[in-house]
């Protein structure tokens, strides 16, 4: 699979969706995949991540990922998005990031994406399926491929069973679940799904 380009884009205000995409990253990396692992801008003011310690700490600690850009979308074969739910559909960061490809929708170079998500929230029936399926509303506005991962792999139900993509609840920053596996499962996924879409073209 070495001839699929996946970029990882994420959002993380406390560090949950952050260690997600770092999973998903090493496994497509360890299937041959070239990689790039980006953070969306962040919107919030300073005021607001200063007054929660665990959101601080998680902003300061990874100022130096680069950010996404509508670059990263064209390179990429195959997108995995990883955010965290807010009222049961995606934080404001990723909307906006996804909102601003409007030049590569229109320009159809969005078409034929492979794209997978991710998600996390404070609970386990705190908006995970809603959001997952509020992005790949967005998606299939693209013309992408969705790979969702379904029930393809025992990981999945170890992990809670949601078929639509990898979620997780996290708590002060830290995945409380047993996750990992369905992460790295869905990259997998994500790049043997792109690899067929690549060599058919």
């Amino acid at each position: 699979m070495a001839n699929v380009k996946l970029a990882i884009v994420y959002y993380s205000s406390t560090g949950g969706n952050y260690q997600m995409a770092q999973w998903a990253e090493k496994a497509a990396k360890d299937v041959g995949a070239e990689t790039k692992l980006v953070q969306v801008p962040e919107l919030a003011p300073e005021e607001a991540i200063a007054s929660n310690p665990l959101w601080k700490k998680h902003y300061e600690a990874t100022k130096d990922v680069p950010e996404a850009t509508s670059g990263d979308i064209e390179w990429a074969d195959a997108i995995i998005f990883s955010a965290p739910t807010r009222f049961g559909t995606l934080p404001a960061q990723m909307k906006n990031f996804i909102d601003m490809q409007g030049g590569l929708w229109g320009a159809g170079k969005t078409i034929n994406k492979v794209v997978s998500g991710m998600t996390s929230a404070q609970n386990p029936h705190g908006g995970q399926e809603a959001t997952l399926l509020s992005l790949y509303t967005s998606m299939m506005h693209w013309g992408a491929i969705i790979a969702a991962p379904g029930y393809s792999d025992d990981s999945i139900f170890a992990s809670g069973g949601n078929p639509y993509g990898a979620s997780a609840a996290v708590q002060n920053g830290e995945i409380v679940e047993d996750i990992k596996g369905a992460v790295e499962h869905q990259a997998r996924r994500t790049i043997d799904v792109a690899g067929r879409v690549v060599a058919g073209s």
